[in-house]
């Protein structure tokens, strides 16, 4: 079973930018697909962001050129740097494997809030 701690969310103004950080631990590679997930209020849970055991990534069409994600395998963490934030944006954000997916097991989440 592995295990997500989610942190780095927080208030910002539109356009402002926010660093989340997912630290994981349990029974997981140094390098495996993760992904990053977002839930609005009312809505269903969305991939915004993935990354690759060979380091690849890809990118919902709605965040393109405004998150990067990156890990930290030493540091047993993955990253998503946020920019140019925008109200749609706001939703909590979770970090997650395909694995992890299927068995329906997240962390806490951290929640992104962005004021127009």
């Amino acid at each position: 079973q592995v295990q997500f701690v989610e942190s780095g969310g927080g208030l910002v103004q539109a356009g402002g930018s926010l660093r989340l950080s997912c630290v994981y631990s349990g029974h997981i590679f140094s390098n495996f697909d993760m992904g990053w997930y977002r839930q609005a209020p009312g809505n269903q849970r969305e991939l915004v962001a993935a990354i690759n055991s060979d380091g690849t990534t890809d990118y919902a069409d709605s965040v393109k050129g405004r998150f990067t994600i990156s890990r930290d395998s030493a540091e047993n963490t993955v990253y998503l740097q946020i920019d140019s934030l925008k109200p749609e944006d706001t939703a909590v954000y979770y970090c997650a494997t395909p694995m992890s997916v299927a068995y329906d097991q997240w962390g806490q989440g951290t929640q992104v809030t962005v004021s127009s």
